[in-house]
């Protein structure tokens, strides 16, 4: 068989080719993606959010793919080793992620992105496939001498983001978040080297924008789901405060090592790769399952929270969290728990959120116009010009323990 078909719920049939493509799916580090959870928290609102990144994986590339026959029937020429090394970096694009996708990048790998970790994996298969995967790896740094290809995988309106609205919306039931990706793909061109946008389609651009916008609002950053990863978060910060005393917690060697490492762990580090690269949601669960019997009484009712869904109470303000207000919380608590006020604080917290739904300045999106022009879209929507370029979304969370 030349071709290995995998059944898609949001696409259908998606094929991998023999060869270099299928070796990176059947690689463990693209396979330790179906035990990473996609959407971090968020099933804790939307029970069906249960999908993983070696699903959005392997639809980002199913889209690239798209791309390409669309940009292909245009006469838009490539190389078949530049298709090839692009679907290549689509598919390899998460590995870096870690439990719980971005949840826990501040805990255990503070100052190291996941797009860096994801770049360090590549490099370390390219090694192994004896430097196959050159150009694919100089595709995702943008040091390809084609700079749209990099746009294909990270811009503003890239494969990428169209698969994580399309599968998300699926999976969490939000219908809204459908933002027609296959439509927006058949609009594509190249033009200057740059990725742009048929004016035929700026309805649909438009489209995307705002249910971008509703996704993360709805799903993304859903205050329950906040509230779920600040617990999480807390406990495992805590546990790892605890690792530094020299307590002695029960976990499996892979999260012992992030747990017990009292240094920034660097990218260089074989143990580093090695660990991260066996880390998974399962490592999590296991150890808070284990840490709902431990004696510090922080550490057992964070995790106990998280493992029985006691999740945090949330307060939503426009303005930022005095820190009188987080006193109050932090006095009320300790009494209430029989807790000290600094182990009380560890049930307190506050959180900015944001998110901007159109950047100018982050590479926009830019329209092919009926003339040949390309504009960029601020000038040719009515929408973003008037509703989100530029607009900022900002809240402020007070998190605390329910009593």
């Amino acid at each position: 068989m030349s071709k290995t078909v995998i059944n898609d719920p949001v696409y259908g049939f998606i094929s991998i080719p023999r060869g270099l493509l299928r070796s990176i799916v059947g690689h463990p580090f693209f396979q330790r993606l179906d035990r990473i959870s996609q959407l971090g928290t968020s099933a804790v609102v939307y029970p069906g959010a249960r999908h993983t990144r070696r699903a959005h994986s392997l639809g980002a590339y199913h889209l690239c793919v798209e791309a390409f026959r669309s940009l292909a029937e245009k006469g838009e020429f490539l190389f078949d080793s530049e298709v090839e090394q692009t679907e290549a970096a689509i598919l390899m694009h998460d590995l870096g992620h870690g439990p719980f996708s971005h949840v826990l990048e501040s805990v255990f790998t503070p100052g190291i992105s996941h797009e860096m970790i994801s770049l360090r994996m590549m490099e370390r298969i390219n090694d192994e496939m004896h430097g196959e995967l050159s150009m694919a790896v100089s595709i995702f740094k943008d040091e390809h001498p084609k700079r749209w290809l990099h746009e294909l995988l990270s811009s503003q309106l890239d494969v990428d983001r169209l698969d994580y609205l399309c599968r998300d919306s699926f999976y969490t039931g939000v219908r809204e978040g459908n933002v027609g990706a296959e439509r927006i793909i058949k609009m594509l061109a190249v033009c200057n080297d740059r990725l742009v946008v048929n004016h035929k389609g700026i309805y649909s651009v438009e489209n995307y924008l705002l249910t971008r916008r509703l996704m993360y609002w709805q799903v993304y950053l859903h205050k329950t789901t906040v509230s779920a990863e600040e617990v999480l978060r807390l406990a495992l910060r805590r546990a790892k405060w605890l690792a530094q005393r020299g307590e002695e917690l029960p976990c499996s060697d892979d999260l012992r090592y992030f747990l017990y490492c009292s240094e920034v762990p660097s990218l260089d580090d074989e143990d580093f790769l090695f660990h991260f690269a066996r880390l998974d949601d399962s490592d999590i669960l296991c150890a808070l399952k284990a840490w709902e019997l431990y004696p510090d009484a922080v550490l057992a009712t964070l995790s106990r929270n998280f493992v029985e869904r006691r999740l945090f109470k949330v307060d939503v303000h426009d303005e930022p969290i005095t820190a009188e207000a987080v006193e109050g919380y932090v006095n009320e608590i300790a009494s209430a728990l029989g807790l000290t006020a600094d182990e009380a604080r560890w049930m307190v917290s506050t959180r900015r959120v944001k998110t901007e739904l159109y950047s100018e300045t982050a590479g926009g999106i830019e329209i092919l116009d009926i003339d040949g022009t390309v504009r960029p879209l601020s000038e040719v929507s009515h929408v973003v010009r008037n509703e989100t370029a530029g607009l900022l979304d900002e809240k402020h969370y007070l998190f605390h323990q329910r009593l």
